[in-house]
């Protein structure tokens, strides 16, 4: 019996801290879908930045999956306060840069194609 008070009484505290911190998100102007998504985009953010280091050795098709899934990581934290990701700001700026570098050479390549 007392067992299965003790069960109740944990899970009736997890409850409470998840509810706790739902409120916590809206009270910060955070949908939880938003966040799930920052939280997914965060982890996608670490193996940008790696890949990000050695942008001028990818294959076009590399470049093409680097450009789609960095947009998608920049729309999440886009819905997110700075002041949550600002740990994670190298990254994030390394990402954007070698994201606009990509996005300069394909355009450049483009034109080159094309003015022929």
């Amino acid at each position: 019996m007392e067992l299965i008070v003790i069960i109740y009484i944990l899970l009736f505290i997890i409850f409470g801290l998840i509810t706790f911190s739902i409120l916590q998100l809206k009270l910060a102007g955070i949908k939880v879908k938003d966040f799930w998504s920052f939280i997914q985009a965060n982890q996608m953010l670490d193996k940008l930045y790696a890949f990000s280091k050695r942008y001028i050795k990818m294959s076009p098709q590399e470049q093409i999956i680097f450009l789609s899934e960095a947009e998608k990581v920049f729309n999440a934290f886009d819905k997110i306060p700075e002041m949550i990701w600002e740990e994670e700001y190298r990254k994030y700026s390394q990402v954007v840069e070698t994201y606009k570098n990509i996005r300069l050479d394909r355009w450049n390549s483009d034109n080159i194609g094309h003015n022929k």
